[in-house]
C-alpha cells in the first residue's frame, strides 16, 4: 500500500509547532532533515538541535485528503511555511532497500567495512563487521572514510591507541584489527560506548578495547591518538591530547570543515606539528605528531 508524504519548509522556531500540528491531523510519524547544508554541532545535555531552515516530513495514510491538510497547515502557520509538497510514497520492502544501499566499502589497500547481511569480498583482507546503528560512524561519512584510510596506511602494530569520541566504535575496532595492543574508546555518549563494546564484540576484538568516558583513567600515554569529533571540541582539548599522547606520537583529527583549518591548527601549534593531509567534500583530516619536547 502506497503511502502520502507532505513536505514543509519552515524555520527553527515553527518545527515543535507545525509537527505537533501534523500529529494531530492525521500524521502518522513526522522527521526532520536539513533544508540548507547546515552543519550542527554537539548540543549541550538535554538539548535536541534543530536546523535554522528545516524540512520537515509527514507520513500519511494513503485514504486521508492531503490537499485539504495542506491547505489548513498553510493557513494555521501563515508567513511560518516557506514550502510546501505532497507526493506519493510507493510501497517497499525496506529492508531490501536498506541492504541494497549499504554495500561493503574499502579503505586503502587492506581494509573493509563488510554489513552483515553480505559476504566480505575479499576474504583475506582485513574486514570490520558492522551495521548502521544509533551511534556515528559507518564509514560513510567522509570524516570517518579519512580516518579509515589514515589508519590503513599508518597501521598502529603493537601499540595504544586512544580513539577519542568512538561513537560506534568503527576506529577502535580498525585499530585493533591494524594491530593495536590496547585501544582505549571514549565518548561522552552512553549510548556510543554501548555500541563500541557490542560492535568490538561482533568483530572479536573486545579483548584489546577497552571503553569508558571522558574520565576514564589513563595510565599510560598512547602512541596514536585519532579524533573524529567536531572543531570547536578540538580546539578545546589540544592541550589535554598533548598530556596524553606520547612524544613524537601521531595524531589524526577530522570532523573538521575545510574553513575551519586554520583554527584548529593554530590551536594545537604548541604542541604539535601537524597539517591537512587528505579533504574530502568540504571536510578535512589533519594529520602529524607531538613535540619530542614541550
Amino acid at each position: 500500500m502506497p503511502w502520502l508524504q507532505l513536505k514543509v519548509q519552515t524555520d527553527q522556531e515553527h518545527v515543535e509547532p507545525i509537527s505537533d500540528w501534523l500529529m494531530e491531523h492525521e500524521g502518522l510519524s513526522v522527521t526532520f532533515q536539513d533544508a540548507a547544508d547546515q552543519p550542527l554541532f554537539e548540543p549541550p545535555p538535554g538539548e535536541t538541535p534543530i536546523w535554522t531552515n528545516t524540512l520537515i516530513t509527514g507520513l500519511f495514510d494513503a485514504q486521508v485528503s492531503i490537499e485539504s491538510i495542506r491547505a489548513q497547515l498553510v493557513e494555521q502557520f501563515s508567513g511560518a511555511i516557506t514550502a510546501t509538497r505532497s507526493e506519493i510514497l510507493e510501497d517497499k520492502d525496506w529492508v531490501r532497500e536498506w541492504m541494497s544501499r549499504y554495500q561493503p566499502m574499502q579503505f586503502g589497500q587492506n581494509l573493509w567495512i563488510v554489513p552483515s547481511h553480505h559476504s566480505p569480498p575479499d576474504p583475506t583482507a582485513i574486514n570490520i563487521l558492522l551495521d548502521p546503528g544509533l551511534a556515528f560512524g559507518t564509514g560513510t561519512h567522509p570524516t570517518t572514510a579519512m580516518c579509515l584510510t589514515w589508519l590503513s596506511e599508518h597501521p598502529p602494530t603493537a601499540q595504544r591507541v586512544i580513539d577519542y569520541g568512538c561513537g560506534s566504535g568503527i576506529l577502535a575496532i580498525a585499530s585493533a584489527k591494524l594491530g593495536a595492543s590496547l585501544v582505549q574508546a571514549i565518548d561522552n555518549d552512553p549510548q556510543a560506548l554501548t555500541a563500541t563494546a557490542d560492535n568490538a564484540l561482533k568483530n572479536k576484538v573486545n579483548d584489546q578495547i577497552h571503553c569508558g568516558g571522558i574520565h576514564m583513567p589513563l595510565p599510560q600515554q598512547a602512541d596514536t591518538l585519532i579524533a573524529n569529533i567536531l572543531a570547536g571540541p578540538l580546539i578545546e582539548l589540544a592541550e589535554h591530547f598533548s598530556k596524553i599522547l606520547k612524544p613524537d606520537g601521531k595524531i589524526a583529527l577530522s570532523g573538521i570543515l575545510h574553513e575551519q583549518a586554520d583554527q584548529v591548527l593554530q590551536a594545537y601549534q604548541p604542541w604539535f606539528s601537524i597539517k591537512i593531509t587528505a579533504q574530502n567534500e568540504d571536510w578535512i583530516l589533519l594529520s602529524g605528531k607531538r613535540h619530542n619536547e614541550i
